[in-house]
């Protein structure tokens, strides 16, 4: 599931649809076309994680298990890194296209702002999600048709630096029980005055008597530094019908 339901994209683990056949689903999503070619290039420039810790537990998080990353750089500072590599250099002036430096070039710490979130499902109008400035949503945020197919859509923007390895996770409860726990990489951006726009892969609610009911949730977007730049607490319900738009 993702932001609506880590259990809507699992209803089998949770034994919700007897009749689904099995499989698991991958959850991971590519970087953007224009970064995947040279990902192992950029990875120079940027502050990474090694591959046994990029997806530990939330629990895992809450303990605080952090590496140590290597030193953080300006854009000016990547830009003259390596600047004899071409092949470096033409994958940072790709990434970066047309960032005024003049302006972002002297920010270590990028800046990521969620603009918009949505849920679009095929013959109906999207549900427009307002995100509250704590984070809270008051109440329930959002009812989802039990069965039905759905996109999480968000656009964001990202400003003063390059955010690496943006990702965004969501964990599920019902009845004080954790029920599904996910986490998606988005990829690395570079800062613009152009939000960007991303659209989650297709989920379907789990449907049937148990299904049905409400849920509590967190989702969350991070870095790679686990900086976390929005934290979102939720109640959301499964019922037969779709909720009022």
């Amino acid at each position: 599931m993702s932001l609506a339901v880590g259990a809507v994209s699992s209803s089998k683990n949770m034994g919700f649809d007897e009749n689904e056949e099995g499989g698991e689903k991958s959850t991971m999503q590519t970087m953007p076309a224009n970064q995947e070619a040279n990902h192992d290039e950029g990875e120079r420039i940027s502050r990474q994680k090694s591959e046994t810790s990029a997806y530990t537990t939330e629990e895992e998080d809450d303990e605080g298990s952090k590496l140590e990353l290597g030193p953080q750089y300006t854009l000016k500072e990547q830009l003259e890194k390596d600047k004899d590599d071409e092949s470096l250099r033409r994958w940072k002036e790709q990434l970066l296209g047309s960032v005024d430096l003049n302006n972002v070039g002297e920010t270590l710490d990028p800046d990521v702002k969620i603009l918009s979130l949505s849920i679009v499902s095929p013959g109906r109008s999207d549900i427009v999600l307002p995100i509250p400035g704590d984070g809270n949503p008051t109440g329930l945020w959002f009812t989802l048709k039990e069965g039905s197919k759905y996109h999480l859509k968000f656009s964001f923007q990202v400003s003063n630096n390059i955010v690496s390895g943006l990702k965004y996770t969501n964990t599920v409860w019902k009845s004080g029980l954790k029920v599904d726990s996910a986490k998606e990489m988005i990829g690395t951006f570079s800062p613009q005055l152009e939000p960007y726009s991303h659209v989650m892969p297709e989920e379907t609610t789990p449907s049937g008597i148990f299904a049905r009911g409400s849920y509590s949730a967190k989702s969350k977007f991070l870095d790679d530094d686990d900086k976390c730049y929005l934290e979102i607490n939720y109640k959301f319900d499964i019922r037969k019908e779709w909720g009022a738009t």
